[in-house]
Formats: structure tokens, sequence, C-alpha cells
């Protein structure tokens, strides 16, 4: 039940490209806002110099808009809490680091790196836990002064409380984290740079973010923030504690999960292809939630209507690309016809086209669309399946010839030529019965008479509906080409 206005964010960091489980979480995320009218806020995790980029950067708001998400506060936007990139907000982490220190909910430690590994090594030979064992949390004045003299770097960590921690996850019902298993955590590195620790549980605290709802893998990491907030709380900085959320991994093959190395985890791959944002999105909808028991397809806007995170589901949920390109399919099917000429557009020019600018024939193209419609799977599809209409020959491609013409072709494609000369062109039925009564001529039905007459003016064994190809095509060009076959095979 949500009670008061609705504030989520969305806060990647700029590395690499965008990753597929990541579009999920922005997806539940901006729904879960729209659903309940609350505000969506984008913000940016861009605090490790070494791996972020103003290339990824630039990435993460291109493809944002691509999907169709818009957001209330963040980049370019906006907002009564900017700056919405942390690199741009460490003044903030700084002073609320001091707070911590200043009202002994920090403190600094001094263990070397090689020191915490021995000590971790034997916790775990005795069966112990293995995190940090607090040697540094009640160090007196003398012992601290001492380490500063030895010039020991220290780290900020946080002092967890020493009972356990409950809440309440949206997904998953109620959780117990106990003391042993949340050990104190680092917030501020030896060179003073805050740490995810601190930087993301204080963004939301300042940005009155009220639910928080992010991949499972960041489960663990609840209790350590929860903590975190109430001290806010006390020092003044926070207002509340923001309801969690956690989503189910998305699997890839194997049952692993999937990651930035599985091939379909990148969102630029769906872009190239050719998805449609609405496809695309209705498909990563159903890793973890569902629509209705006997409905998959549905519009964006069908699913902010119904949207809600209660009804996720905690299981993990397995990426299936034949299923998303199915989906896919649908949508391209639902669009109207002027919108899918347009957005074939991209694949009817160069790179993608492999004819000449010249060579293409837009009323050609306009009569050849719908049939193109309810065929391809994505848009990219679209250029092998008409580039027989603007190509001078059609596509040379050796195994679809072998693959037609078996048996005795030239002789079917003889008849075929005959009976297509005198049929009526401005017909497909027509040009179809023709095909057919050359079949029945050489004993053959209609699916295998067609499939030389296919190759020889097409190149290829599939395609669009072949006879309204044929007569879009036009009859001195198809008849052009199944003369170049018969020269071929007489060859």
């Amino acid at each position: 039940m949500v009670n008061g206005p609705v504030r989520v964010r969305f806060c990647p960091s700029p590395t690499g490209n965008p990753h597929v489980g990541l579009v999920r979480t922005a997806l539940f995320n901006w729904a879960f806002a729209r659903h309940h009218g609350g505000t969506f806020v984008f913000r940016i995790e861009d605090t490790d110099a070494a791996r972020d980029s103003e290339e990824s950067y630039g990435q993460l708001l291109d493809s944002l808009r691509w999907l169709g998400f818009t957001w209330d506060e963040g980049p370019e936007v906006g907002g009564p809490h900017a700056p919405y990139r942390q690199s741009q907000r460490m003044d903030v982490y700084a002073d609320v680091a001091k707070k911590l220190q200043d009202g002994g909910y920090a403190y600094h430690c001094y263990c070397t790196t090689e020191e915490l590994d021995q000590r971790r090594e034997a916790a775990r030979a005795a069966g112990r836990p293995s995190g940090y064992d607090g040697q540094c949390r009640d160090l007196t004045d003398a012992q601290k002064a001492a380490y500063e003299e030895e010039g020991r770097p220290s780290i900020v960590r946080f002092r967890m409380p020493d009972e356990a921690i409950t809440f309440t996850d949206l997904v998953r019902g109620e959780l117990t984290f106990t003391p042993e298993n949340v050990p104190d955590f680092g917030i501020l590195r030896a060179n003073g740079a805050p740490l995810y620790t601190l930087v993301n549980p204080v963004d939301d605290a300042l940005m009155e973010i009220t639910h928080v709802l992010r991949g499972e893998d960041l489960l663990s990491s609840t209790p350590r923030q929860i903590a975190l907030y109430k001290a806010l709380i006390e020092l003044g900085v926070a207002k509340g504690i923001p309801e969690f959320g956690h989503l189910p991994y998305v699997m890839g093959e194997g049952n692993k999960k999937l990651s930035k190395r599985d091939p379909e985890s990148s969102l630029n791959l769906y872009r190239e292809r050719g998805f449609l944002p609405e496809g695309l999105l209705n498909y990563l909808s159903l890793l973890g939630w569902s629509f209705s028991k006997d409905q998959d397809i549905f519009s964006i806007e069908e699913m902010v209507a119904k949207f809600d995170i209660p009804d996720v589901n905690a299981n993990p949920a397995r990426f299936d690309l034949k299923k998303c390109e199915a989906i896919n399919a649908d949508h391209i099917r639902r669009l109207d016809p002027k919108a899918f000429a347009d957005a074939c557009a991209p694949w009817l020019r160069a790179p993608h086209a492999n004819w000449a600018p010249e060579d293409f024939d837009a009323d050609a193209w306009d009569r050849i669309a719908p049939h193109a419609q309810t065929r391809v799977t994505v848009l990219s599809d679209i250029t092998a399946n008409v580039d027989f209409l603007f190509l001078k020959s059609p596509v040379e491609d050796q195994a679809s010839w072998d693959k037609a013409m078996k048996g005795e072709p030239a002789a079917l494609l003889t008849t075929a030529r005959e009976k297509l000369d005198a049929a009526d062109w401005s017909d497909p039925e027509s040009l179809k019965q023709a095909v057919l009564t050359a079949g029945e001529a050489h004993g053959l039905k209609l699916g295998k008479a067609q499939a030389p007459v296919r190759v020889a003016v097409t190149g290829r064994t599939v395609g669009l509906p072949l006879f309204e190809s044929l007569e879009i095509l036009g009859k001195e060009r198809s008849l052009e080409r199944i003369d170049a076959a018969l020269a071929k095979l007489s060859a």
C-alpha cells in the first residue's frame, strides 16, 4: 500500500553499454512512478573516475530517450535537488561524512589490507563470519595518535548497531539480518573519496526518495543503508527511511545471471537489429512480472495502468531471446502501416541497404510495405526482404540456389515463364495460377513449383509473398530474371 507521494530513482553508473537488466530496473521504477502519479528521478552515479566516461553518460541519456522514458528530475531537466550527477556533489558527501564522525556514527580505521586479510582467513578457519571484526572501533586517542605518527592511512567506517535489522521488502516480505552478518563498512576511502555505501543513501535521503527498487544483487547492502538512514535521521539529514523492493535476477544461458559479457545483454544489440522500444519493454516487463495469465502482449500505457511492485515475483527470470523476438514481431504488426514504413527508413539506406540510393523506388516500397509488415520479426529484416526490388539483379546466394534448383528446374522454369508471360500481371492471383499450372505440368505442387521461381527472381528461398512480389517488381524485370536463371542452368 502506497501512502503519500511516490518518489523513485534510477541511478546507473556511466560505464560501458547499457544492459537490458539495467533497462528492466529503469522500466519498473518508471512504471511504478507513473502508476502512482509520482516522481521519477534520474541520477548519475559517476564517482568512479577510472571506469566512468562521458561517452557512456551520453549513451545512457540517448537510450532512455529511445525507450520513451521521461524523467521528472535529473540531467538536462534539473529539479529542486540538483545537481543530479554525483561527481558534482562531493562537498555534500564530505559534509555528511564529517557529521557522522562528529556524532560518533563513524570512525577512522587504520587496519592495513594485509592485516584484514590475515584476520579474515583466521575467522574463516575458525568457522566465524569473515567480515570486518571491529578492530578500530574503540581506539583510544593515544592509539589513534600512534597510528597517525606512524603514517598509516585510514578509511572511515560506519559503526553498525549491535542488534538485528528487520525490514519488509516489497517483493520478498520480511527479512532479518543479524549483527554478525553485517559488520561495520567503509564510507570514505583513505584519500577521502566517498564510497557507494555513503553516496547512494545520502542522495536518496536528500532527494526524499520514498521507494528504492533495485536488483537482488544489492539486497545484502540494505541493512547497512537502513542503519545509515537511522543515523542520518538523528542528525537531521534525512526525514525517513524509504521502502525497499529487490527485483529478481535476470538469468541467461545455463541459469547463470545475465552479465554484460553475454551478447544478448547489450541494449545496443536490440537497437541495431531494429527492435521497437514498445516490443522490447513489453518483453522486459515480463521478467519478474505478468500482465495477466492469458495476455503477454500489451502497450506501455496498459502496463502502467496495472503495474505495482507487490505483484513482482521474487523468483529469477530467464531471458528468452526467441520470445523477445516474437513479442517484438507482434508489436510490429500492431503499427499503423505508415508508422511501420517510417520506422523501416533507416534500414532502406546506407549502410544497411545493399542497393544504390538512386535505385530505391519509393512507390514500390509503399506497395510492398504492407506485405513486409506481416513477415518481419525485427525492422532490420526488411533490408534482405525487399532488396530484390531495388537491385539490378537478385542477390547471389549459392545455398538458396542449390536448395531450390533440384530435379529438372530448367524445364519447370521454362513452363512457368510461358504461363507467366500469358498471365494478368495486375492480379497476383493470376500469377499464382500460372505457377500452379506450370507445376502441375511437371507433377509438382505449388510449394515445390514456386521455389525455383522465387530464387530466380528474389535470390532467396524465403521472403515476402511471392506473387505480390512479382506483381510489384513487374513483368519485364521478373521475366528477365527467369531468363537469366535459365541461362545459368544451361551453362
